[in-house]
């Protein structure tokens, strides 16, 4: 649908104090961390329950049809202390159980053990990222940023992003704790440093059609 801008917020989803409880099993669930937070944290059980809740499965059906599959989670801690800032991008890799011959897929790479190919964009277009909020995320907490409707080009080479860039006014996707972002992994997305003192932790949790994409193509899950 070319009227779906690519991104929706959803306030309220979760009480606060369910967050609370995320945050506090996480942290004793002792996962490796990187400088961003920690990759593929669907092995964890709060996590896996999260994902699987029926308030996301809704939001999920809504973009990839009545029986949506959670494949990756990763978890974003953006602090005072671990502060970055991400540029102007689409998110292109899938991760997959095994390489194919097949000339769509790739480049290849592998991180923090899993598979990954960049993927076409028939394949990204069955997918939607849920971002549930274990913090507030405000305009000085280095929030989401998108460029509407972006998504509806295809995968776009680092020239095309670029140039949106300049064209195409950004949104912030701000949401209070327990809100949730819906965010197509096509649309072009960035976010800026933090410039607050007040921690931004989100889930990002990936929903797809299908775990099967067809030819002996499989998703990874983790």
């Amino acid at each position: 649908m070319q009227d779906d801008p690519g991104y929706s917020i959803y306030e309220h989803v979760f009480d606060p104090a369910e967050m609370s409880s995320v945050v506090e099993a996480f942290a004793n669930a002792g996962m490796p961390r990187t400088k961003a937070g920690s990759r593929h944290v669907l092995t964890v059980a709060v996590v896996r329950a999260l994902a699987a809740d029926p308030r996301l499965m809704r939001i999920a059906a809504q973009f990839v049809g009545p029986e949506p599959v959670p494949f990756r989670a990763t978890l974003f801690d953006k602090s005072p202390a671990s502060n970055w800032l991400v540029a102007w991008h689409q998110d292109t890799a899938l991760p997959l159980r095994r390489r194919v011959d097949d000339r769509e897929w790739g480049p290849w790479s592998v991180k923090a053990g899993v598979l990954y190919a960049h993927a076409p964009a028939w394949a990204l277009q069955r997918v939607v990222a849920l971002r549930v909020h274990l913090d507030d995320s405000t305009a000085t907490n280095g929030p989401l940023r998108v460029l509407p409707k972006t998504h509806h080009r295809g995968v776009l080479s680092d020239r095309e992003i670029e140039r949106l860039a300049k064209d195409v006014a950004a949104v912030e996707c701000v949401a209070a704790t327990g809100g949730v972002v819906s965010m197509r992994p096509l649309i072009v997305h960035a976010s800026s440093k933090s410039t607050g003192d007040k921690s931004r932790r989100v889930l990002h949790i990936e929903y797809a059609s299908a775990a099967d994409l067809g030819s002996g193509i499989e998703r990874a899950s983790g």
